[in-house]
Parts: C-alpha cells; sequence; structure tokens
C-alpha cells in the first residue's frame, strides 16, 4: 500500500506541473517556480509534511537532472544557429565566470561582512545561469540570432567551471584554495571533459548509423545512455561531466542519426521529468520557517549579483570578445545580456554541495540562494520581453524563424520537412513556384485549417500553413535556408541579400 500511495503521489504531482506549463507560459514565468512551489508544499511545513534535508542524496539527485537537462539542451541545440556565437559564449562561460565570482565575492565580502571563503564560494554558486530557465523565457523572444545564441551557448557551457570551483571551495579545509590552483584544476577538468565529449559523440554516430536495431525507441534510450557514458566517463577521468555531456549531445544532436526527431522528443521528455523531480526536489529541502531570515541577505546578494557582478562578466566578456576579434557587442545588447542571467535550478542543486560537505554555514548559504532565485526570477523573468522591446533588440510582429523538423528517409537519401509559416512571415501570399526551391525538392502536401491538400505550383501559401517538402539529404540546408530568407524578406529575398542564415 505504501508503495500504490507514492506511486499515485508522484503522477498527481507531474500532472500538476504539466498543467502548471501553460499557466507558466501565459505570464512569461520560467516553470521552476511553480514546481519549487510543489515542494514547498509537499515539504516539512505544507500540506505533505515530508521530511526531507538530506543535502548529499539532494546533490547526487540534482547533478544527474542537470546532466539530463543539459543533454536536451545538446540534443536540441541548431549548432548552424549558435555557432557564430559560441566563441563569444565560451568567454563569457569562462572569463565572465571568474570575473562574476570575484566581483560577486567582493561585494558580498565588503557589504554582508562573509569570510573571503564563504563570499567566493556565494558567488561561484551564483555564477551559472540556468539552461531551463533561460530557455523557457527567451524561445518566446524573436531576438537576434547572435544574442540567442550567446544566451543558448553560455548556458549549456557555463555549469561545468562553475561547479568545478564550487567543489573546490567546498572541500573541507583551514587553507582557502589559492587561486592560481583553482584555476589551473578547473582548465584540466575543462579538457579532460572536452576531450571525452568529443571522443564520445562522434563514436556515438557513428555506431548508430551502422547499428540495425530491431526497435525504433531503442534508437532514443541509445542516446540518452551515450550521454550518461560522456557524464561518468569525464568524472572517472576527474574531468567535467556537465562539458562531456553538453560536448556530446551536441553532436549526437547535429549528426544525421536514425529517427533523430524521435530521438529529440524522447530528450524533451526526459527533461521536462527531470526538472519536475529536480524543482520539487528542491523545493522539499527548503525549510519555510527558516527562509524570512535569508530575506534580506538574499536580496543584498541578489542586487550585488544583478547590478555588479553579472554586468561585469559582460562588459569584461564583450570587451575580451572585441580584442579577440570575436565580434563586437553593443551596450544594448549587453545591458539585455546582462539582465537575461537568469537563475534557476542550477544555483540551488549547487548550494547543495557545500551543505553536504560539512562547510560551516552552508545551510544559511542554501536559504540565501533559494530566496536569491525565487525573488529575481520573479523580477527578471516577466520584464524580458519589455527590455528587449525598449533597447530595441526586439521588435512586436517580427517574424521568428520557422520550425523546421526532419525525419530522414534512409533508403532514399531523402529527408522530409516539415515547415510551419508563423504570423509575420513574408511567405505570406507567395505562390509555391515563387520559393525557388531546388529542382530536386518538392512541397508535397499544404496543411490548412485542419484541411490537407496536394498544392499546384501557383497555390499561394498563408499564415499557420503547414508544409511538407521532400528534398534531397544533400539540398536540405540549402532549402531550409531558402525558405527562411523568404520568410523574413518574401520572394525577392535574394535581391536584398538575404540568404537564411
Amino acid at each position: 500500500m505504501g508503495l500504490n500511495v507514492w506511486l499515485l503521489l508522484s503522477a498527481a504531482v507531474v500532472i500538476a506541473a504539466i498543467a502548471s506549463v501553460r499557466i507558466a507560459h501565459r505570464t512569461g514565468l520560467p516553470s521552476l517556480l511553480i514546481y519549487l512551489g510543489l515542494g514547498l508544499l509537499l515539504g516539512e511545513s505544507g500540506v505533505g509534511g515530508v521530511q526531507f534535508e538530506n543535502a548529499q542524496l539532494a546533490q547526487q539527485l540534482g547533478l544527474v537532472a542537470l546532466a539530463v537537462i543539459l543533454a536536451e539542451g545538446g540534443l536540441t541545440t541548431n549548432w548552424s544557429h549558435v555557432r557564430d556565437a559560441v566563441p563569444s559564449a565560451l568567454v563569457l562561460a569562462t572569463a565572465g565566470v571568474a570575473v562574476s565570482i570575484l566581483v560577486m565575492g567582493a561585494a558580498v565580502h565588503g557589504l554582508m561582512g562573509f569570510d573571503w571563503r564563504t563570499a567566493l564560494l556565494l558567488g561561484a554558486v551564483l555564477a551559472s545561469t540556468d539552461a531551463a530557465a533561460v530557455f523557457s523565457v527567451l524561445r518566446r523572444l524573436p531576438l537576434p540570432p547572435r544574442i540567442a545564441g550567446i544566451l543558448e551557448a553560455e548556458s549549456g557551457f557555463n555549469d561545468a567551471p562553475t561547479v568545478i570551483v564550487v567543489m573546490v571551495l567546498s572541500q573541507v579545509s583551514t587553507v582557502t584554495p589559492s587561486v592560481p590552483s583553482t584555476l589551473l584544476e578547473t582548465v584540466l577538468e575543462l579538457i579532460v571533459g572536452a576531450v571525452v565529449g568529443a571522443a564520445v559523440g562522434p563514436a556515438g554516430a557513428y555506431a548508430l548509423r551502422r547499428v540495425a536495431l530491431p526497435a525504433s525507441g531503442l534508437y532514443p534510450i541509445a542516446v540518452l545512455a551515450l550521454a550518461l557514458v560522456a557524464y561518468s566517463g569525464a568524472a572517472l577521468l576527474h574531468g567535467s561531466g556537465f562539458l562531456a555531456v553538453y560536448v556530446a549531445t551536441l553532436i549526437l544532436g547535429n549528426a544525421r542519426l536514425p529517427h533523430r526527431a524521435a530521438t529529440r522528443g524522447f530528450a524533451e521528455g526526459a527533461a521536462w521529468l527531470a526538472q519536475i523531480g529536480l524543482f520539487v526536489m528542491l523545493g522539499m529541502l527548503a525549510s519555510p520557517a527558516e527562509l524570512p531570515g535569508a530575506i534580506i541577505p538574499g536580496l543584498v546578494a541578489g542586487v550585488a549579483l544583478v547590478l555588479l557582478a553579472r554586468p561585469a562578466s559582460v562588459a569584461v566578456s564583450a570587451f575580451l570578445s572585441r580584442i579577440l576579434r570575436l565580434g563586437a557587442l553593443s551596450w544594448r545588447d549587453q545591458v539585455f545580456l546582462s539582465w537575461a542571467g537568469l537563475r534557476g535550478a542550477v544555483p540551488i542543486v549547487l548550494a547543495t554541495i557545500p551543505w553536504g560537505g560539512g562547510v560551516e554555514g552552508a545551510k544559511g548559504l542554501f536559504n540565501d540562494v533559494f530566496v536569491i532565485v525565487i525573488v529575481f526570477t520573479l523580477l527578471q523573468g516577466p520584464t524580458l520581453p519589455y527590455l528587449a522591446r525598449v533597447l530595441g533588440v526586439s521588435a512586436e510582429g517580427e517574424a521568428r524563424d520557422l520550425d523546421v523538423e526532419a525525419a530522414p528517409l534512409e533508403e532514399l537519401k531523402a529527408d522530409l520537412l516539415q515547415v510551419r509559416i508563423p504570423p509575420g512571415s513574408r511567405m505570406q501570399g507567395v505562390e509555391i513556384f515563387e520559393l525557388r526551391l531546388p529542382a530536386d525538392t518538392m512541397v508535397t502536401l499544404v496543411v490548412r485549417e485542419g484541411r490537407s491538400f496536394v498544392p499546384s505550383q501557383t497555390t499561394q501559401l498563408m499564415a499557420d500553413d503547414q508544409l511538407l517538402v521532400v528534398t534531397t539529404a544533400a539540398q536540405r540546408e540549402t532549402v531550409e535556408r531558402r525558405l527562411r530568407a523568404v520568410s523574413r524578406r518574401g520572394k525577392l529575398a535574394g535581391w536584398y541579400g538575404e540568404r537564411g542564415g
């Protein structure tokens, strides 16, 4: 009976969490806040009354859940969209993280009187942006490709260095680790993680393309297993498991894998389940009776993070990117990047590391971080669309990139593309022949208002139409670029220099 009760409770929590996604989407809030609220309701002071104080177990489960979430991020990231932004994102995820830790540590040491070890530890815990929180808000905004790419890639890369620094600072010792030794250890672990990810990704893609599995459902499971191989393999070699899993899945997600659409769908479902379980668990771990005492320290630290540490990290990273000729960022871009550095599950999970390691005052640190995440997610998340309009990095009615999904037709060496025409697209009113697709490409079906039909060359396209396009594998990228170009500038896109990049 006990098992049945727990199964019923768990299923009810998952269903409630799934239903809350709709509420979060309408309000612009990351769904993590609702999940944390569910955890608080189930916890020691809520209606559930569940006693959960095991910080070490929460840390272990949290790190595994973050690995699954990062795997989904890598599998669903389109390399062609973020490729140009990766160098700047890497600078922000390394040098920017270091600047954020130092500025935050100095601010907390001076304003709140924390000792240097605790101050730097708090800075390290809060240095990483959260992929789930960033994606849930930013994917609704029509941002310039470079800005969106920087935020997306940064949230995937910056978990690795912050985890390493938090681990080093959480080691029980009377001596604070020196900056050079911490920096050297961080660099070595990142190199090992990158090498492991770069080895597992291509090897896994090669094997999956040549192994004929008896059921299509085995391919998504195999890909997720490869992600965990990269994570655990790098950890066993004293490398960064997070960087390994992100690099490996980024390679796998952009390789021509069998049943790639099903694999990405499975990864998204696994990541949602990991997010729900992670946030509910962290909510249960928190003690509501202790949170009021963390409000003032949390607000002071949060203001220092948002107004000092994050802007300083973005400014220094922008300066380094310009010096290294990786591309310049305007002051408007820098302001938006500073405000868009959302925190979520990652800082709360990282705060369990010193708590589980027995670091003095770590429970208070966890409470401070919990308050910071809730308050500043409520403040930053809903205001991002407004700030984007004010700064001019977004425009009302701007057409978004087309949603393109592909199912490889292995025997024919062809791809079947599913294209949805979004509102605001210049593709409205364009006739099929005016798309000027390659000769070995054809629009085979149009679905309009629930009715499907085979189009002629003179069929005019409308908003919310869904097209099925068959093309050869070799022409797929050309077709996608042409469709995006027409969506942005219309049938004369080529005359305007638009190439759909």
